[in-house]
């Protein structure tokens, strides 16, 4: 299964880059300006920035899988983020094959 969402902001490739750099300290990780992944515990994250903001699509084997690699993301995109209008993400969850 997997979830996706976009942050609206004009400092994507900056959030990405402070994420993955933040995961990197406990989970595998890659990323350049544009683009990063970050294997967490319930499954992927795969982060991509553009000029208007930041996608990310993460990964996992259920619904519980799911709900916790969404907290994760969103819980350190707003400490991230603080400065920015930021309430919660609007994920759209797509069941994969």
């Amino acid at each position: 299964m997997s979830s996706q969402c976009r942050f609206e902001t004009q400092n994507g490739s900056k959030y990405l880059k402070q994420l993955c750099k933040h995961f990197a300290h406990k989970v595998t990780v890659e990323y350049d300006e544009v683009s990063g992944t970050a294997d967490l515990p319930p499954g992927r994250a795969t982060l991509k920035s553009d000029e208007s903001g930041l996608e990310v699509v993460v990964t996992a084997q259920n619904d519980t899988g799911l709900a916790i690699a969404r907290h994760i993301i969103e819980d350190h995109l707003k400490r991230f983020a603080h400065r920015e209008p930021f309430d919660t993400l609007n994920w759209t969850i797509r069941a994969t094959n």
